[in-house]
C-alpha cells in the first residue's frame, strides 16, 4: 500500500513524499530511521475519496480531541514549524471531520492576512475564553508557541480536576443507588412473604413490624405508581442538570457540606490561581487576567468575592490587600502573593499557590472518601437490619412467641 506523509526533519522543516508499505506502523518506523518525524500518513485511496467528499461534518467534539489538537499545534510551533504549516498540517492529519474542516477555515483565513488569534476566535472549536488572549498576547509579543503552551498547560490542569471530581462522586453515588436498591429488593421480593402474618397473629404484632409489612404492602400495591414517579424524579433531574442555573444552585450546596465544600472550595481557588498566574506569564494585563481567572470559578459566594478583588485592584489596591479585605483567599496564600508582588516573581507564586491549594484539596477528598464508606455501610446495613428485625418480630408473634 502507498501512504503519503508529511514529516519534520532534523532541521525542523516540513517535507513529503510518498511510501511503499504493508501497514501505517510501518511506515512510521521506516520514517523515523530516515531521521523524520511524521506529522501526517494518509493511504492513497482514502485521500481521494476525502477529496470527493462534499459531505459537512457535524456533531460536537469531546474536550480531550480539543485539547490534544491544541498540544499537537504547539508542539510543532515550538519546533520551529510556520503558524500556517502547523495549522494546514494538522488539518491534513486529524481524522475527526469538524476539528478538520475547522483548521482548514483557519489555515484559509492565515493565508489572507487575518491574525490567527481571530481566526481561531471565530471558529466554532470549542475554547476557553483565556485561550483567545493568549494567542493575541503571544502574537504581540513575539511568542506565540509559549503562549499556546501555558494554555495547553492550565487546560490540562483544569481537566484533571474536574475528573478527579468525577471520580470522587462516582463512588458515593453508587453507593446510594445500591443501598436503595438492597431496600427496594427486600420490600418487593421478601417482605409480601410475610404479609399475610399480619391477619394470622394470635397477639398483638410489634409496632416495627406492622410497619414493616405495611410499607412492604403498599410498595407492591403501588409497585407501578412508585416507579413512574422514580422514573420522573430521573428525568426531571436529567432536564434540569442540563440548565446552567440549577447546576449552579447544587454546586453553591455542595460548598456546604462538610469536607467535600472545602475540597471544593480550595479545588475552584487552586483553579483560579493557576488561571491567572499562566495569563499573567503570557503578559496579559492584570485586571483582565483577573477578569478572565474569575471566569473559571465554579461557585457563586467565590466568584463574588473574586470580582470584589478585581474592582479593587482597578481602584488601585494592591492584589494582595484586595485578596485580603474580600477574604477569598487564606493567610497563606496573602503571603505568597505578596511576597511575589514585591519580588517581581507574582506569576510563579500564583502556580505555587494553586499546586498548594490542589494537593491540600486531594488530602481533604481522600479523608471525606475515608469518611463516606464506612458511613455510608453502616446506613445501609442498618436500614435492612431495621427491616429484617421487624420480619423476625412479625414471625415471632404468629405463635405469640415474646422475645
Amino acid at each position: 500500500m502507498k501512504y503519503h506523509y508529511k514529516a519534520i526533519n532534523k532541521d525542523g522543516g516540513i517535507v513529503t513524499g510518498s511510501i511503499e508499505v504493508d501497514t501505517e506502523r510501518s511506515a512510521a518506523r521506516q520514517l523515523q530511521r530516515q531521521g523524520l518525524t511524521p506529522v501526517a500518513l494518509t493511504l492513497q485511496a482514502q485521500k481521494q475519496a476525502k477529496g470527493k467528499s462534499t459531505v459537512k461534518a457535524k456533531g460536537k467534539v469531546k474536550k480531550s480531541d480539543v485539547l490534544l489538537v491544541m498540544h499537537q499545534l504547539t508542539t510543532l510551533l515550538k519546533s520551529g514549524v510556520s503558524l500556517d504549516e502547523a495549522v494546514s498540517s494538522l488539518a491534513e492529519s486529524i481524522q475527526q471531520g469538524f476539528l478538520k474542516q475547522e483548521l482548514d477555515e483557519i489555515s484559509t483565513q492565515l493565508r489572507r492576512g487575518i491574525a490567527f488569534s481571530k481566526a481561531l476566535a471565530e471558529s466554532k472549536i470549542d475554547l476557553p475564553p483565556y485561550m483567545f488572549h493568549l494567542a493575541t498576547a503571544g502574537e504581540l509579543t513575539g511568542s506565540l508557541a509559549e503562549s499556546l503552551s501555558d494554555g495547553v498547560s492550565q487546560m490540562e490542569y483544569e481537566q484533571r480536576i474536574n475528573s478527579e471530581l468525577r471520580n470522587a462522586l462516582i463512588y458515593p453515588t453508587i453507593l446510594i443507588i445500591s443501598g436503595i436498591s438492597a431496600v427496594m429488593i427486600i420490600f418487593v421480593v421478601v417482605v409480601p412473604k410475610f404479609t399475610k402474618l399480619l391477619s394470622k397473629a394470635k397477639g398483638d404484632i410489634p409496632f416495627l413490624a406492622k410497619a414493616v409489612l405495611e410499607t412492604g404492602q403498599f410498595v407492591n400495591s403501588h409497585l407501578a405508581v412508585i416507579g413512574a414517579v422514580i422514573a420522573a424524579v430521573i428525568v426531571l433531574g436529567i432536564i434540569g442538570m442540563s440548565r446552567p442555573e440549577i447546576r449552579q444552585r447544587l454546586w453553591d450546596q455542595l460548598m456546604f457540606v462538610p469536607l467535600l465544600g472545602t475540597w471544593l472550595i480550595e479545588s475552584d481557588i487552586g483553579r483560579w490561581s493557576a488561571m491567572l498566574g499562566t495569563l499573567l506569564t503570557s503578559r496579559v494585563e492584570l485586571t483582565r487576567a483577573l477578569t478572565l481567572a474569575q471566569q473559571g470559578v465554579s461557585g457563586s459566594r467565590l466568584r463574588a468575592n473574586f470580582s470584589q478583588v478585581t474592582k479593587a485592584v482597578k481602584a488601585g489596591r494592591s492584589l494582595a490587600d484586595a485578596l485580603q479585605e474580600s477574604g477569598a483567599i487564606t493567610a497563606t496564600g496573602y503571603g505568597l502573593i505578596k511576597v511575589g508582588e514585591r519580588s517581581g516573581e507574582l506569576p510563579n507564586m500564583l502556580k505555587s499557590l494553586a499546586t498548594l491549594y490542589t494537593e491540600s484539596g486531594r488530602e481533604r477528598m481522600k479523608r471525606f472518601l475515608a469518611l463516606l464508606e464506612p458511613i455510608a455501610i453502616l446506613v445501609i446495613g442498618a436500614v435492612i437490619g431495621v427491616i429484617m428485625t421487624g420480619i423476625i418480630l412479625a414471625i415471632t408473634s404468629v405463635n405469640d412467641i415474646s422475645v
